[in-house]
């Protein structure tokens, strides 16, 4: 019975090493900021998802207005258009579709 309570403390130790199990002071304490992994990774990525829209939405209408001559309008309108496409992608992010029900 040693030899099997031997081989499950090294199992454990090396899949410790391997990032594929966690200790039990890492499962508590969670992130580096004491969230959880994976609540850490979905707050950076609706971030990143707001922002990345609102520059892709303000690049686009400046250079329209650019190409146009009617600074700050199309700006205007595209920044607005970024920022609820952002707000939709980080909706859809929280509330994804299960399948085509219906």
């Amino acid at each position: 019975m040693n030899e099997r309570d031997d081989f499950d403390a090294r199992l454990k130790r090396a899949r410790q090493r391997r990032g594929l199990d966690k200790g039990d002071g890492d499962a508590a304490q969670g992130g580096p900021s004491g969230l959880p992994g994976g609540a850490l990774r979905i707050g950076m990525r609706a971030g990143i998802e707001v922002v990345s829209a609102l520059i892709a939405g303000g690049g686009i209408g400046w250079f329209l207005d650019r190409w146009l001559g009617s600074f700050p309008w199309l700006f205007l309108v595209f920044f607005l258009v970024g920022g609820a496409a952002g707000v939709l992608n980080v909706y859809r992010l929280f509330n994804p579709r299960r399948g085509a029900q219906g």
